[in-house]
């Protein structure tokens, strides 16, 4: 859902945000993000950004990603300035078109028969802010559905777990049986690449994976 709309402070970017045992904040309400992150065994705030994710007329799938993780990531750290700020924010890309979250199940079938047979983009983008620096990495990851019937469709599409996805599907729910292939990083497709993400904190000076 498209939360009102806010102005993102501006931030320089930079690939090194040092920052000594910083609080840590995730900005976003997505459950699959927050289990993700659990797995690392750190403790971190959730406050989500609630800004408008809409799609700017023209806008690239990368340069959307882009633009929403970075104005979410500057907008708490706006009001959490002594923290490290992480956010992130997924899309599908399915030649070139934006396949976000579905408005409703008839969306949901719709995006479902067009990603039937086809290799399709999953792109995120993680922002780090901390100490009024920016930090933004992207990742692909390219993933092909095998061909699917219209009977599944509706059986997955009833079971709601399309509704609240982009692209309307879950790697890693019952969409699982829909992905004949994944090149790339599979928690990507979930939401947040972990390889990337453990190395942004570690930039930010969160110790991550390590005694």
């Amino acid at each position: 859902m498209h939360g009102p709309t806010s102005r993102c402070p501006m931030m320089p970017t930079s690939r090194r945000c040092p920052v000594a045992e910083p609080a840590l904040v995730l900005a976003s309400a997505s459950p699959r993000r927050r289990d993700l992150l659990s797995v690392l065994g750190l403790e971190f705030d959730v406050d989500p950004a609630d800004i408008d994710e809409g799609v700017r007329p023209g806008e690239a799938p990368l340069a959307y990603v882009r633009r929403v993780a970075s104005c979410k990531a500057t907008t708490v750290a706006a009001r959490n300035p002594a923290a490290v700020v992480l956010a992130a924010d997924t899309t599908i890309d399915l030649d070139g078109v934006i396949l976000a979250k579905p408005v409703d199940a008839a969306d949901a079938v719709r995006m479902l028969e067009a990603l039937s047979g086809r290799e399709h983009l999953a792109h995120t983008a993680v922002a780090v802010a901390t100490g009024g620096l920016l930090n933004v990495v992207e990742v692909t990851t390219t993933v092909r559905m095998r061909p699917l019937v219209r009977s599944e469709i509706d059986w997955y599409v009833e079971t709601g777990e399309p509704l609240d996805k982009a692209g309307a599907y879950a790697i890693q729910g019952g969409a699982a049986c829909f992905v004949e292939s994944v090149a790339g990083s599979v928690s990507n497709v979930v939401g947040l690449p972990m390889a990337e993400t453990v190395a942004a904190l570690r930039a930010a000076g969160v110790v991550v994976c390590s005694r």
